[in-house]
């Protein structure tokens, strides 16, 4: 008799995220990194980075989103966490807590390091009709803060907005950023020489992403899967 242990199915195996459980739980109660309560007063002046981008995607006709098109395919995109480039950030949440709650365990991979860090959702936004010099937006997303042991400290916002004269849609990254404290120095000098670098990448790589994703679902494919097992490290 072989004593082969058949292989489960992969649709069998507990989700993903369920590996990160513990420390998913670990976070429920650690705190903000940094002051948030005058966040508004955060510029470049008092030493924060502040940090912009915007890219295009297919527009619509005017007026509000269409139930299948470019806005809504971008909400699904951003509602998952599916956006940032896999080989660099990796974020795992429990699909059940509703979005406003989510508390999120991210996996930073750089060179053969991987590191692991929480973040919370401050807040939702849901603007049926922002006024701007460039006409009324529909505008949705969400922002999370950094917490205790991340190597940085701050806000990033990530929304969705679409223009309802023209029809314009586009996915913007604002984030406001400062160095955590890093005890390990040979990580503190890596930040040091690449953290730019790689806040960079991950907000080009991102637009770069949900670029494609937002195409690839127009054309009826399916958002890619969660990977099957954590990775190593």
């Amino acid at each position: 008799m072989s004593n082969q242990v058949a292989a489960v199915p992969a649709s069998a195996k507990p989700p993903v995220w369920e590996q990160y459980r513990a420390q998913l739980d670990s976070y429920a109660n650690a705190k903000v990194n940094y002051d948030f309560a005058h966040q508004n007063e955060y510029t470049s002046a008092t030493g924060w980075r502040i940090d912009d981008y915007a890219t295009d995607l297919p527009a619509e006709a005017p007026g509000p989103p269409e139930a299948a098109g470019s806005f809504a395919a971008a909400q699904d995109v951003l509602r998952r966490y599916a956006f940032p480039p896999p080989d660099l950030i990796t974020g795992y949440f429990d699909p059940t807590v509703p979005l406003e709650k989510r508390i999120m365990v991210l996996r930073a991979h750089f060179l053969v390091f991987n590191f692991y860090f929480g973040v919370r959702v401050s807040e939702v936004t849901d603007e049926a009709a922002r006024n701007t010099p460039a006409g009324p937006e529909r505008v949705w997303g969400y922002g999370y803060r950094t917490l205790e042991g991340h190597f940085e400290k701050g806000q990033i916002d990530f929304t969705i907005h679409k223009n309802l004269t023209t029809g314009a849609v586009q996915f913007r990254i604002h984030a406001e950023s400062q160095p955590g404290h890093i005890r390990n120095p040979f990580y503190w000098l890596g930040f040091k020489l690449f953290g730019r670098i790689l806040q960079r990448k991950f907000a080009r790589e991102s637009q770069r992403r949900m670029r494609d994703l937002v195409a690839a679902s127009l054309a009826g494919r399916p958002l890619p899967a969660q990977p099957l097992a954590a990775p190593a490290g």
